[in-house]
């Protein structure tokens, strides 16, 4: 497979422009996170449904047919909720399948999108095989979370807005669950950044990809599995490796003790797979030369605050979401 490259998250961008926001770019001071330098981060959490991943919905369904059907999805919550909004923007039906692992703060407001909502036990995989059933039923489009060269060329514009905002980068890290978020930044950089994908032990896709040579099947479980827990590492993914330095591995332990830094830091509540890329460096598990220009994606906010900060909700109220 040939990888999506620079011109086509261009042709993307122009797509998107109007229909996505062209969200902050916030500097870290590294004083306040723990850090040996100032990190800038990219606030794609503050996208109208909470994730990056409206920008690939979007650029999927301007830029094919869309058929009489609609649309269909399958989704750990965020690109549900990418799908669905995008699509009632446009004026297509859409049907989300998402799997009852899923948070109530991703699943609620599915249905107030105007989406056909399918629950289905167990995890994105069996979301995925369900969706691709209903598709084969109905004719209707299919859209894939992150191994759909429309939708990577549209995360790609969130890399291109945080590099023409910030000028050079050196590193940029990013968080990876199927990689159609590290796919669309490896067409924007190429070899110009170092760019490090930054997944929990309990959503290894990519890890477990570069260690056998190629997507494997892995284990998927732990605090981030419903933004990042592909049983499988994308195609995309895999063909635009050449252009990834490096992947880690941060536990669930620092994965939530990076929500809480950036929610101290700067009032902003992440969730875990939003967090997961700062949580490289919060964590140590990534440390910058000195004088390294560091940036990060800060890719999701569909959380129940309370789980992060545990006092918003309120003197005697239900935290359990």
């Amino acid at each position: 497979m040939d990888p999506v490259t620079r011109p086509d998250v261009e042709a993307a961008a122009r797509r998107v422009a109007g229909a996505v926001r062209r969200t902050p770019v916030l500097v870290l001071e590294p004083d306040a996170l723990g850090l040996p330098g100032p990190v800038a981060a990219k606030l794609d959490l503050l996208q109208p449904t909470g994730s990056f991943k409206v920008r690939g919905a979007a650029s999927l369904l301007t830029g094919v047919e869309v058929p009489p059907a609609g649309v269909v999805a399958a989704s750990g919550g965020n690109f549900g909720l990418a799908v669905a909004w995008a699509a009632r923007r446009l004026g297509h039906p859409a049907a989300v399948f998402v799997p009852d692992t899923s948070p109530p703060a991703k699943l609620r407001p599915l249905a107030e999108l105007g989406a056909d909502v399918h629950v289905v036990p167990g995890y994105y995989a069996d979301a995925l095989a369900a969706a691709d059933a209903h598709v084969a039923a109905t004719g209707a489009l299919r859209a894939h979370a992150y191994d759909q060269a429309e939708v990577v060329a549209g995360q790609g514009t969130a890399t291109a807005e945080l590099l023409e905002d910030v000028g050079d980068l050196d590193t940029l890290l990013v968080a990876v669950g199927g990689g159609g978020l590290i796919a669309g930044a490896a067409a924007w950089v190429g070899d110009d950044v170092r760019l490090v994908g930054v997944e929990t032990a309990g959503t290894p896709a990519m890890h477990a990809a570069r260690r056998a040579g190629g997507p494997v099947d892995v284990e998927v479980g732990g605090l981030a599995a419903s933004a990042l827990g592909a049983r499988r590492l994308g195609d995309h993914a895999w063909a635009a490796q050449r252009w990834i330095d490096d992947a880690l591995l941060v536990t669930d332990k620092e994965v939530a003790a990076a929500q809480r830094r950036l929610w101290a830091a700067a009032r902003l509540v992440a969730e875990p797979g939003g967090a997961t890329a700062l949580a490289a460096l919060t964590s140590g598990r990534y440390r910058p030369a000195p004088g390294e220009r560091v940036g990060l994606l800060v890719c999701g906010a569909n959380t129940d605050p309370a789980e992060v900060v545990p006092e918003a909700a309120g003197p005697g109220a239900d935290a359990s979401g």
